[in-house]
């Protein structure tokens, strides 16, 4: 993989740290190479300000997001963007590793999500799943020079099932915040009413349907391993670490039985590490 260019990354900042923490799969392993961990954290620290952006910020959310949205532009255009998150993807940029396309889907999500909050159907869901998702793994697959179109549909649905299972374990917190990401058609077949979602606990309709949830975004993330074997080096060491927070993801939802209320729902260290190390010997690199 050839290395990126001189020019310093922006700043990590101490939030930032904290939100990457506090995702689901590692963001960027200790042991990965410093240039290819600073420009994972860049990626990162955009699409984490985009989402903020999108989800807690002040004033004009659209305004701001259309903003941020014109920095992007003008750092894939040979401008000087003044955000800081933004000039941080400049060496990857100036080394002609990264393309505009997928970071302005990332803004197109939250701009969607300012008017969409409810999905009729599964279908809707997946195809917001499409530009808040997906365009992270074409990313990554960017930034390791692998131009595959096989390996981007493995992509898209490890980045899918990595969506689903974040929502899935959000179920209170988005409801609270306006937003349900649970599709109206499993809402009805499992006889869910939407105003159980901000219980305190978990009916046993609902934990049935987070249950038939889950396992849908459990086949996702096992139908993209396969990833895995198109990709070598820290490359595949990388992408491992985002399918194994996956997968503990997951063994935490069904570990809560369905009752994704009651308590958080998070994937824990010793998951993560174990699906980690199974990933390394469990998958081999694709022959030919």
């Amino acid at each position: 993989m050839r290395s990126t260019s001189a020019v310093r990354h922006a700043p990590d900042t101490s939030g930032l740290r904290a939100k990457r923490r506090a995702e689901n799969f590692p963001v960027a392993l200790r042991v990965l190479p410093e240039k290819l961990r600073a420009d994972l954290v860049a990626v990162y620290s955009v699409a984490r300000t985009v989402d903020d952006l999108g989800d807690e910020a002040e004033g004009d959310r659209v305004a701001q997001l259309k903003v941020f949205s014109a920095e992007l532009s003008a750092a894939f255009g040979d401008g000087e963007p003044e955000d800081p998150a933004v000039r941080g993807l400049l060496p990857a940029i100036r080394a002609g590793r990264l393309t505009e396309e997928p970071f302005q889907r990332l803004v197109q999500a939250n701009l969607q999500d300012q008017e969409v909050h409810r999905y009729p159907v599964f279908a809707d869901l997946l195809a917001y799943c499409q530009l808040s998702a997906d365009p992270v793994g074409r990313i990554v697959l960017d930034l390791l020079e692998v131009d595959d179109p096989a390996a981007r549909m493995l992509s898209d649905r490890i980045c899918t099932g990595l969506q689903l299972v974040e929502h899935w374990q959000d179920v209170g917190e988005d409801y609270r915040n306006g937003r349900v990401y649970l599709p109206g058609e499993d809402l009805a077949e499992f006889g869910v009413a939407e105003e159980e979602l901000g219980a305190a606990h978990a009916s046993p309709e609902m934990k049935a349907l987070m249950r038939w949830e889950t396992g849908r975004a459990a086949a996702l993330l096992g139908g993209g391993a396969d990833l895995l074997g198109r990709l070598s080096g820290w490359g595949r060491f990388a992408v491992s670490g985002f399918l194994a927070g996956g997968l503990a993801t997951v063994d935490a939802l069904h570990a809560s039985g369905g009752d994704v209320l009651s308590a958080p729902v998070r994937p824990s260290r010793t998951g993560l590490l174990s699906w980690l190390g199974w990933l390394q010997v469990g998958t081999r690199r694709r022959s030919g």
